[in-house]
């Protein structure tokens, strides 16, 4: 068999593999398309699959620099998010202190609604950029925390034990055997935080931002083109997705070397 049929044979696999896995997805959208068609529902009601999925292939150029602008602030405010969510729960663990100060803080923070928070992040970094990294880091940065301080404190007691007979000070036994244990409950976090960085960063842009899919959303909503803003919202639905399964994948391919 040729090299050029090859590929088309594992390309037709693969597709008919996603079709496989996800026909209730294509099943409710063809429900849609035929719904809107046979009801002659207007566009500003409900636009049709068809007609959002066009609108995207014939205006790219309308789309590609949103979308760079949002996968930017998902990764800046993911990383800063989880990053403080690690340096929090290392300080929680290792003073009783911080402990007390630092556990209802973050709790209060995760039980405050996004929405009710932006405008104080508005008042004190202004609308932009930074209030969007803001708003991200801030839905980040709880997952991590609580599933790295469980990492933390789940060591086995028998290897807790081994280093203090050896005389292994608080920091190397951080270093060694804590933080190596909690990187599989971290890649969890990753898992989870992921794709609702992504949608974090969209309601942000939405309501502060100034570029990006939740700006161009807005936009279209207030300018009445629905397949634009409709377009908007399954670009950022495939890209939260493509975000959850790429970091499923590093779990599973990493997690397993510390366990």
């Amino acid at each position: 068999m040729s090299a050029p049929g090859a590929s088309w044979r594992r390309v037709l696999a693969a597709l008919g593999a996603v079709l496989t896995r996800n026909w209730t997805v294509l099943a409710l959208v063809l429900a849609w398309e035929l719904w809107v068609r046979a009801r002659h529902l207007n566009a500003i009601v409900v636009p049709a699959p068809y007609a959002v999925v066009s609108d995207i292939v014939r205006n790219p150029s309308a789309y590609a620099g949103p979308l760079g602008h949002t996968l930017l602030n998902s990764a800046v405010g993911l990383v800063l998010g989880m990053a403080l969510g690690v340096c929090c729960a290392v300080a929680v663990w290792s003073s009783r202190v911080l402990l007390g100060l630092l556990t209802p803080l973050v709790m209060i923070m995760r039980a405050v609604p996004v929405v009710a928070m932006i405008p104080v992040i508005a008042v004190v970094t202004g609308y932009g950029a930074a209030a969007v990294t803001t708003v991200t880091t801030l839905v980040s940065l709880f997952p991590a925390f609580v599933m790295v301080l469980s990492g933390l404190r789940s060591a086995p007691a028998a290897m807790t034990d081994v280093f203090t007979v050896l005389g292994a000070s608080r920091l190397t036994v951080l270093r060694r055997l804590l933080l190596p244990h909690a990187v599989p409950h971290f890649l969890v976090a990753l898992r989870l935080t992921a794709p609702s960085a992504v949608l974090a960063v969209m309601l942000a842009e939405y309501l502060l931002g100034r570029e990006g899919l939740g700006t161009l959303f807005a936009d279209a909503t207030i300018f009445v083109a629905p397949q634009r803003a409709w377009g908007g919202a399954l670009i950022a639905t495939v890209v939260s997705v493509g975000c959850f399964v790429a970091a499923r994948g590093v779990e599973r391919r990493y997690a397993a070397r510390f366990r």
